[in-house]
């Protein structure tokens, strides 16, 4: 299925191609940012959102709520990419890849804390909201900062769903595919 919006074309002016140099560390970019870069405004607002910095989370902890997220919104571009990308940073076995997509929250494969993450994700797709216990659990894990950028987080690769799901992006090739 082809895309819905092509994506804008190099040269891109400094304000696009500084950003992208910086995130892709010489490999050409994604089709995501060359289409958001036909609007340097959007442009600059969806690269001022991410969150892929040292934040209030591991990056295991980061990865677990991205690949959950956009598993639950059917996602296959962006968990493809951050399969790809980040798996192996934050320590994600094959099975637990697998479980972000197949699994339920409560999978052998998952630490506690790490169920507790899973259950946000399925709480918070479910029910654009978190229940007094779940919030409890959290708190036992998380401070008040990182609970607020786990909330961000998993809204920010909500958003990130859309625009890949609504546009019909085409999946990147090095990208990784859903379990069948």
């Amino acid at each position: 299925m082809p895309a819905r919006i092509e994506p804008a074309t190099p040269p891109f002016g400094e304000d696009i191609s500084r950003p992208l140099d910086r995130l892709m560390k010489g490999q050409p970019p994604l089709r995501l940012f060359t289409t958001l870069a036909r609007d340097p405004r959007l442009f600059q607002k969806f690269f001022a959102g991410e969150l892929l910095d040292k934040g209030n989370l591991s990056i295991r902890q980061r990865e677990i709520v991205i690949h959950r997220t956009t598993a639950l919104c059917k996602s296959e571009y962006e968990w493809g990419i951050h399969v790809t990308a980040f798996s192996r940073l934050g320590g994600l076995t094959p099975e637990q890849v697998e479980a972000t997509v197949t699994g339920s929250a409560n999978e052998g494969c998952w630490s506690t804390e790490e169920q507790v993450l899973l259950r946000l994700c399925d709480s918070l797709h479910e029910h654009c909201d978190i229940d007094s216990g779940l919030w409890s659990e959290l708190r036992k894990y998380f401070g008040e900062e990182a609970l607020i950028e786990l909330l961000m987080l998993a809204g920010f690769y909500r958003t990130v769903s859309y625009l890949t799901n609504g546009l019909r992006m085409p999946l990147e090739e090095a990208g990784a595919r859903f379990p069948a």
